[in-house]
């Protein structure tokens, strides 16, 4: 099979889809590699190191796209990739299309293969291509919440774990999955006070369990958002339902009972977020204000740190590249569950139940396209 590697071109993705062991393994099973030009630098990968690897570097995207069987990519296809995707080609990378009605309907029209990395899934319910990036974008945002809460930002002036003789700050986390609890642990680390809610009580007995002392896990209902909201000098978005948009928790009226100056960082954003005022920025302009509360909603945290997230990514995605090279993406899906259930878009039909609920599309069994 034709594999091609295009360069992440969304806004400050620095970002690489493959490594150059993912390109030596994938070379060593009898694939052609092509490498956009300059695509991993930005993750410290030249292309002496791809094509060491065995790798066809490639000047112009236009030639990988036009040449693959099998995109391997970081972000969404954006709107000037659009007409570079066709009919019978697989895509894989994260789409989270649910929050993005165009790209519903490009990827529809393409006629190509689209597996999603946010919906590959495992019987346990775990989301292994999603989770290393939650990790990820959990910890930044405790990151970025403890550095817009600066005075010079147009944050409160707290410091998160306070000094002896003054308080810490008080961080709210809307959702206890994996980036929930990257958050708690980063938050609690620096010496914050912290609550998490969550609808499961069973994850909220794990969660209190592996916390330490100074987080506190609240049932996650209307009353309690309100309440800790109200409260909190800083608020993380980590709700996620695999595939689907996310619930709007945090409505526009409740930031009138919120103190003026506490932040918002929304880690949900690329999934519409969990937060009603919140829309998708970039790592240049990542912040503004509604009703006096700062909000950060990049939609593509990890890119701020390309190279730890680039080794972090690829370990999760490189099995399921050489399953889809090895076996087409028929029998692939067909041997791999969890494979299966990354299949979004295929071939003009949408075979994902929460996408096709979110734009009242035509749902197609994926049983029927394999």
């Amino acid at each position: 099979m034709h594999i091609g590697v295009p360069k992440e071109i969304k806004t400050s993705e620095n970002r690489v889809a493959l490594v150059p062991a993912g390109v030596e393994a994938l070379v060593a099973e009898g694939h052609a590699v092509s490498i956009e030009r300059a695509a991993g630098e930005g993750s410290g990968f030249d292309d002496q190191a791809y094509a060491s690897a065995g790798a066809r570097i490639v000047p112009r995207a236009e030639e990988v796209w036009a040449a693959a069987d099998l995109i391997i990519k970081v972000k969404e296809p954006i709107e000037s990739e659009w007409p570079r995707m066709r009919a019978g080609q697989v895509l894989y990378t994260y789409f989270h299309f649910a929050a993005d009605e165009r790209l519903t309907r490009a990827v529809i029209q393409s006629g190509a293969i689209a597996v999603a990395y946010e919906t590959v899934q495992l019987a346990s319910g775990e989301l292994p291509l999603l989770t290393p990036m939650s990790e990820v974008a959990g910890r930044m945002a405790v990151q970025a919440g403890a550095k817009y809460l600066e005075k010079v930002y147009g944050g409160r002036g707290i410091l998160l774990g306070g000094v002896p003789g003054v308080a810490p700050a008080e961080v709210m986390i809307i959702g206890g999955g994996v980036v929930g609890i990257n958050a708690a642990k980063m938050a609690a680390g620096l010496g914050a006070h912290v609550t998490i809610l969550d609808i499961s009580l069973e994850r909220l007995r794990y969660l209190d369990d592996v916390l330490p002392a100074n987080c506190d896990t609240w049932f996650s209902n209307r009353h309690n958002i309100l309440d800790a909201a109200s409260r909190a000098d800083l608020v993380i978005g980590a709700v996620l339902l695999p595939g689907a948009r996310a619930p709007h928790l945090l409505r526009r009226d409740d930031l009138k009972q919120m103190k003026q100056g506490a932040v918002i960082v929304d880690v949900a954003v690329d999934q519409g977020g969990c937060v009603e005022t919140i829309k998708p920025t970039t790592h240049e302009n990542p912040t503004y204000f509604v009703d006096g509360i700062l909000h950060y909603g990049v939609a593509n945290m990890p890119g701020g740190v390309p190279r730890t997230s680039t080794l972090a990514l690829t370990n999760a995605t490189l099995q399921g590249a050489l399953r889809l090279a090895r076996y087409g993406w028929k029998d692939a899906c067909r041997r791999d569950e969890a494979l299966r259930k990354g299949l979004n878009v295929v071939e003009g039909k949408v075979v994902y139940p929460a996408v096709a609920e979110a734009f009242k599309l035509p749902l197609v069994d994926v049983a029927a396209v394999l």
